[in-house]
C-alpha cells in the first residue's frame, strides 16, 4: 500500500474547508492543521469545517500539546472531529513550541508529556483516569463522580489514533510506548530517519507502530529558489533538532554547526516566516539534506528513499509563510502533478 502523504493547514477564519477541499481535490490523504492560539485560530473548529467540506480527508492536530488543554478537554475535541467525520480523525502531539513560547512557556518536559499520554489515551478509549488534586470533596455533595472518563465516547466512532511529533531519543521512545503513531521530525536524510526508526523499535519490540515524518519539500527546477521558498518553515524544523543547543540523532560536523547557529539566532517572533533571521543560517548543502528540494523527480526519488527506510505517512510542509505567492502556488501546484502521483504510483 502507497505511504500516506500530508499537507499542512492553519486554522485561519474562513480558511480552513477552502484549503481541505484543495488538499482532497489534488489527492492528499489528510491535513494537519497547526495548534499555536496566538498565531492560527482553533485547530478543532478548523478540523470540524474540514470535515464538512470534504469525504475522504483524514485530520489531525499539526500539533496540539500537552499544556494548553487538560488531556480530557483535548480528548473531547478530536472526538467529536472524529464523529463528525466518519471516523477520519488522527490526534497530533508533541512537546509543543511555538503555542507554549507565545505564553512565555519552554516546551513541556518529557516526564510531562508521558503521564499526558497515558492519561489522554485512557480518555479516547472510555477508560477512567483518576482525579489529580481534587477538591470536590469541599463541596459536600450527595453524589458526586470517584474517577474521570469520557461518558460519551462511544458515540464518537472508532477511537482516535493518537500521532507522537518526536525528534530527541526519549520522545521516540515515549511516543514509542504510547502511540499508535511517530511522525518524526529529524529532517530528510535517510540516516536520521533509520536513527529514529531504530529507536523506536528498540522502545517498541512488537513493531505494530505507524512510523511517519515530517518533511520540507519544494518541487522547483531551480533548487536556490526553492531554499528561499522552503527556509522559513526548514529552519524552524531544524530547530527542534537542536532545541535546547545540542543537536540531537547522528549528524556531521558540518550539520552540527548550522543547526547550531539556528539555535542562537532564532527569533521566535517570525516563525516559520521566509527572511527570518534564522533562515541566514541555512547553508545549500545543509537543505539538500534536511529537506527536499529541487525538480520534482528528485523530489521523487528523495520521497521514496524514506519510504523505503520504513515510512508509512508523510506530512509535507511546502513553501514558508512570507514566501513569494506566484512561485509558492507554482511549486505547490507542481508537487500536486507530479510529485504526489509518482508517488501513489510506487
Amino acid at each position: 500500500m502507497p505511504a500516506e502523504v500530508w499537507t499542512m493547514g492553519i486554522g485561519l477564519p474562513g480558511l480552513a474547508a477552502r484549503q481541505a477541499e484543495r488538499a482532497e481535490a489534488a489527492g492528499f490523504d489528510g491535513i494537519a492543521m497547526v495548534d499555536s492560539q496566538n498565531l492560527a485560530g482553533d485547530p478543532y473548529v478548523a478540523l470540524a469545517m474540514a470535515a464538512r467540506a470534504t469525504s475522504t480527508l483524514r485530520l489531525a492536530t499539526g500539533v496540539t500539546n500537552p499544556v494548553t488543554r487538560h488531556p480530557a478537554v483535548t480528548a473531547a475535541a478530536i472526538a467529536t472531529v472524529q464523529g463528525e467525520s466518519g471516523g477520519r480523525a488522527v490526534l497530533g502531539i508533541g512537546r509543543g513550541d511555538s503555542a507554549l513560547a507565545h505564553l512565555g512557556h519552554a516546551p513541556a518536559p518529557v516526564a510531562v508529556v508521558e503521564r499526558y499520554l497515558i492519561a489522554l489515551q485512557a480518555y479516547l478509549s472510555g477508560e477512567a483516569v483518576d482525579f489529580e488534586d481534587p477538591t470536590l470533596a469541599a463541596l459536600h455533595l450527595a453524589g458526586a463522580p470517584t474517577d474521570s472518563r469520557m461518558e460519551w465516547i462511544g458515540m464518537a466512532g472508532p477511537k482516535v489514533p493518537v500521532s507522537v511529533a518526536a525528534t530527541g531519543p526519549k520522545v521516540i521512545a515515549v511516543a514509542a510506548r504510547h502511540a499508535e503513531r511517530v511522525t518524526f521530525a529529524v529532517g530528510a536524510d535517510p540516516e536520521r530517519v533509520a536513527w529514529a526508526r531504530d529507536t523506536v523499535r528498540a522502545a517498541r519490540p512488537d513493531g505494530d507502530a505507524s512510523l511517519g515524518a515530517y518533511v520540507n519539500v519544494v518541487a522547483h527546477p531551480d533548487r536556490n529558489t526553492a531554499l528561499e521558498l522552503a527556509s522559513g518553515g526548514l529552519a524552524s524544523f531544524a530547530r527542534f533538532s537542536v532545541m535546547h543547543g545540542q543537536p540531537t540523532g547522528p549528524v556531521d560536523a558540518a550539520t552540527s554547526e548550522v543547526l547550531t547557529n539556528v539555535h542562537a539566532s532564532y527569533d521566535m517572533t517570525h516563525h516559520t516566516r521566509a527572511g527570518a533571521s534564522q533562515t541566514n543560517a541555512l547553508t545549500p548543502e545543509f537543505a539538500d539534506r534536511f529537506a527536499v528540494l529541487g525538480p520534482a523527480d528528485e523530489c521523487v526519488a528523495r520521497l521514496r528513499a524514506l519510504i523505503d527506510v520504513g515510512l508509512d505517512h508523510l506530512v509535507v510542509i511546502g513553501p514558508s509563510i512570507g514566501a513569494d505567492r506566484d512561485e509558492s502556488r507554482s511549486a505547490n501546484r507542481r508537487f500536486a502533478a507530479e510529485v504526489l502521483p509518482a508517488l501513489r504510483d510506487g
